[in-house]
């Protein structure tokens, strides 16, 4: 895809055609998302306009803030589904989780399969305000219960900007990467944008996603990317397709 770079491109500018979606929050109340089936409706359409092809919800699972289960995610699905049928074929619209790995993630990983978003691939993030102490131990009961954990924005987590080598090991405990595309934009802030260049550049992040929310996130899709260079960030938008239907 070809710019002129004496003016950035704007985020919405790089989707490419065919673009899948694997992370965001666009089922109603069920977390801290769409709260009404129109907050929902316009979220999709948005992203519809912005040339999102495919989207998989991936509502929070959080042990007594979104105790979300399979029964109560799928749920929402079928509502959002049933009420706006040509939006929910046309996006495709499906469903997986977005599980926090806390202190009942061991309990919830022996109670039943999760919510993947293709084969075995589950979506995982962490606090914001520190990993948890047994994080690899974790993660390589993950794998060996079969899951290839995707770490939700490894760039938002500030307790690692200064020990970047810790991406290295994570990256080497089996963890894929997911970069949240609105880091590229700033919309985090500073520090959150640069780790997310430096991840992109080192060659860490497999895949993207919007993580969208609320409307000021399709607002920010109309700023401009502020990395040094957008070849790498196209070929993690690219990567998406593995998870098409």
């Amino acid at each position: 895809m070809f710019f002129n770079f004496k003016s950035k491109p704007k985020l919405k500018e790089l989707i490419p055609e065919g673009y899948v979606d694997i992370h965001s929050h666009v089922l109603c109340g069920i977390d801290d998302g769409a709260k009404t089936p129109s907050d929902s409706k316009a979220l999709l359409e948005a992203m519809k306009a912005m040339n999102f092809a495919e989207v998989i919800a991936t509502p929070h699972t959080i042990a007594n803030v979104w105790d979300n289960t399979s029964q109560t995610i799928n749920d929402s699905l079928y509502k959002v589904s049933h009420q706006y049928k040509d939006l929910s074929s046309d996006l495709k619209l499906r469903a997986a989780s977005e599980y926090m790995m806390d202190y009942s993630f061991n309990e919830r990983l022996a109670s039943g399969p999760l919510l993947t978003l293709k084969d075995n691939y589950v979506l995982v993030e962490m606090s914001y305000l520190n990993p948890p102490i047994q994080l690899f131990e974790l993660l390589f009961e993950l794998q060996t219960k079969g899951y290839t954990p995707i770490l939700a924005h490894p760039e938002r987590y500030n307790f690692y900007h200064n020990d970047l080598k810790t991406y290295d090991k994570l990256k080497s405990a089996g963890c894929v990467f997911q970069l949240n595309l609105l880091s590229t934009v700033g919309y985090y802030g500073k520090h959150v944008q640069k780790t997310a260049q430096h991840l992109l550049k080192s060659g860490l992040i497999t895949y993207v996603g919007s993580d969208i929310h609320h409307s000021k996130h399709i607002a920010a899709f109309d700023q401009k990317v502020q990395l040094s260079s957008v070849d790498i960030l196209e070929q993690a938008l690219a990567s998406n397709r593995f998870f098409k239907l």
